[in-house]
């Protein structure tokens, strides 16, 4: 089924030129033993066309010139994310396991290795991940670090951790680890670990965690599979998290039926929102609601690498349905919501790194509803979209000397 969603036609023939393969990602051997389960519910071919986007009719997105020009300050090897600290120096995580201290001065930037960082699983899309920093990194130093971790028989699993930064003798070293959280089980297979990273305004920490390309794990509430995990900053449990009582994995989970999500990012109002990629179409931007299930694999937008249809969420009106939904996929990564005066026309709307549309995607939000709005070709595929303390937009192309950008607003 080919829809594009959130895009008109006119807007998207430039973004369907480009490749759009998401990440590596299971193929037809990693889904058959899903889809005789689906089978029964496959009626799509004989029923009308579905909402293009849940309950609400999406915008056309608006087709307009950039306005900015992009800079590039630096090159790091296969960078995954970044977090800016106060005094405008910034961390960027590069996924083989370097964590390097970056210091941008006019149009270009200078870095060093940070030391103290954690051995990470290394291999398809594990490595290490995101950072944030706590919201009084100022006064107690204190940074999250999540990456991929290896367990017994081949197994591995992502995890987060907490260090101190101490950059006082001129360089930059992590120490007094100590560990906040555990994908369990582990598993076998190097993809979808999510553990994208944000602290909310409730100062707790809240972890994006995928699937593992495992499916079902993603409805089944004993594993933290799947899921978006709310938890105090020392890892303990928030009381009125919907299943504290349950103890155990059970207590961590605020949402469930995900996929692979990888950005996540709270708006104005306090909302929190996240985006996933979907399996062969169907990516996501979803409205996190305390214990709501998000439908992954029971529905999707998109259908499986090996050709199987998936039934579409207007099919479980009981399951939570995504905002936005993309076919052809954007294959989002990264995600912050503008709150700057470099681009005051921005204010307010998410911005998402593409990988396969080679983009940055811009998104407005008006209460619970959000719509694309446009899209910047980049050329290159996009890993992370951060702002600076200045109010700057900065950029991480993907891969083996992915840049730095930094995106200077036209007169």
């Amino acid at each position: 089924m080919l829809r594009l969603l959130g895009l008109s036609c006119a807007a998207a023939l430039a973004a369907c030129a480009l490749p759009t393969a998401p990440e590596p990602d299971p193929g037809a051997a990693g889904t058959a033993s899903l889809a005789p389960a689906l089978a029964p519910a496959q009626s799509q071919a004989a029923e009308p066309a579905p909402p293009m986007s849940g309950p609400h009719p999406p915008l056309e997105a608006v087709s307009e010139p950039a306005p900015f020009t992009p800079q590039a300050l630096a090159s790091f090897d296969e960078p995954w994310a970044m977090a800016f600290l106060p005094d405008g120096r910034a961390l960027v995580t590069q996924k083989k396991g370097q964590l390097r201290l970056v210091t941008v001065s006019g149009s270009a930037a200078t870095s060093v290795d940070v030391g103290g960082v954690p051995a990470v699983a290394y291999g398809g899309q594990g490595g290490l991940g995101d950072v944030v920093l706590h919201p009084q990194f100022a006064s107690n130093r204190w940074i999250y670090l999540s990456y991929a971790e290896a367990g017994p028989n081949s197994t591995r699993g992502a995890v987060v951790a907490r260090y101190r930064l101490d950059t006082s003798a001129g360089g930059a070293t992590l120490s007094d680890r100590r560990l906040i959280w555990t994908q369990s089980p582990k598993v076998t297979g190097e993809g979808h670990y999510g553990h994208r990273l944000a602290f909310g305004p409730d100062g707790l920490l809240w972890i994006t965690s995928g699937d593992r390309q495992k499916f079902d794990p993603a409805q089944d509430l004993s594993t933290n599979l799947g899921k978006v995990v709310r938890l105090r900053d020392d890892g303990s449990i928030p009381p009125d998290n919907p299943f504290a009582e349950a103890g155990g994995v059970r207590a961590q989970i605020w949402s469930w039926g995900h996929r692979n999500p990888l950005g996540i990012a709270f708006d104005a109002a306090g909302q929190l929102w996240t985006h996933e990629m979907g399996p062969q179409g169907g990516d996501e931007l979803n409205l996190i609601e305390k214990g709501a299930n998000y439908g992954w694999p029971l529905v999707s937008n998109g259908s499986h690498y090996g050709g199987a249809d998936i039934p579409d969420h207007v099919t479980r009106p009981d399951l939570n349905p995504p905002e936005i939904t993309w076919t052809p996929v954007i294959a989002p990564a990264g995600l912050v919501i503008y709150s700057g005066d470099r681009f005051p026309q921005w204010r307010g709307h998410g911005l998402i790194g593409g990988l396969a549309s080679q983009a940055l995607v811009r998104v407005e939000f008006h209460r619970n509803i959000a719509r694309e709005v446009a899209r910047y070709p980049m050329g290159r595929r996009i890993r992370e979209v951060e702002q600076g303390p200045g109010g700057e937009v900065y950029v991480l192309e993907d891969g083996a000397g992915g840049r730095l950008l930094r995106l200077v607003p036209k007169p």
